[in-house]
């Protein structure tokens, strides 16, 4: 369990499956912030997208795999229990709860996150629970659709990392992160092609998916689920 007087971090997804692309922007962020843990919070029923193609158990072990040996990520289940769509906020909700008002808490979100921010569920909530450390993502505009949104970044935002470890919630971090073009969909898509993806993941992680057979087919929906 984590020091409740440290500065914990969250990073939640579906990891379908989970690669560089994930992986090492976090770990430049944790250098950058401070950050001792980094707890994965993979996703079950995702609210905002398509039904991973792995099954929960697949994506779980493929997680699994790619931090064994790294004492920088940890592992929490709790959104993969639930059969409904998580809601990010309802996990913070919870987190706060466990861990008491003091404890500084943030969840990490990639940059095209922070620009639909505003369609997420209870999203003004959530830096009342926690703070936010944003990811760069090629390709990305760096301002808010609207006026009064940006005004809400701009209320919130912070360039020194030691303020978050000084407060439980509230401020965003806009991180100097590196721009790693990699995606899920980008590594699924050429598995269907028959093209390799050992350059994107770890070895661990691509030799699962090769035992496994996974996203050989392009419909989702004839994948067999366990």
């Amino acid at each position: 369990m984590p020091d409740n007087s440290q500065l914990h971090a969250l990073y939640g997804g579906t990891f379908d499956p989970i690669h560089y692309g994930h992986l090492k922007p976090v770990e430049a962020l944790a250098a950058r912030v401070g950050l001792q843990n980094v707890t994965l919070l993979p996703n079950n029923v995702p609210p905002h997208r398509p039904q991973p193609e792995a099954s929960p158990a697949q994506r779980i072990e493929m997680v699994r795999l790619a931090i064994a040996g790294n004492p920088l990520f940890s592992l929490d289940l709790r959104e993969m229990r639930r059969d409904t769509p998580s809601f990010t906020v309802d996990t913070l909700d919870e987190l706060r709860q466990e861990r008491g008002p003091d404890q500084p808490l943030a969840f990490i979100i990639g940059q095209d996150s922070l620009l639909s921010l505003h369609k997420w569920h209870r999203w003004q909530d959530l830096l009342s629970l926690c703070h936010l450390l944003v990811l760069r993502r090629p390709g990305y505009s760096q301002t808010m659709d609207t006026p009064e949104q940006q005004h809400w970044l701009e209320q919130h935002l912070t360039d020194r990392p030691e303020e978050l470890h000084q407060k439980p919630a509230g401020h965003i971090l806009l991180a100097d992160t590196p721009l790693v073009s990699i995606s899920a969909t980008e590594i699924r898509e050429r598995l269907h092609q028959g093209r390799s993806d050992a350059d994107l993941l770890p070895s661990s992680v691509s030799e699962f998916i090769m035992r496994e057979g996974l996203y050989r087919n392009p419909n989702p929906h004839a994948i067999l689920r366990r």
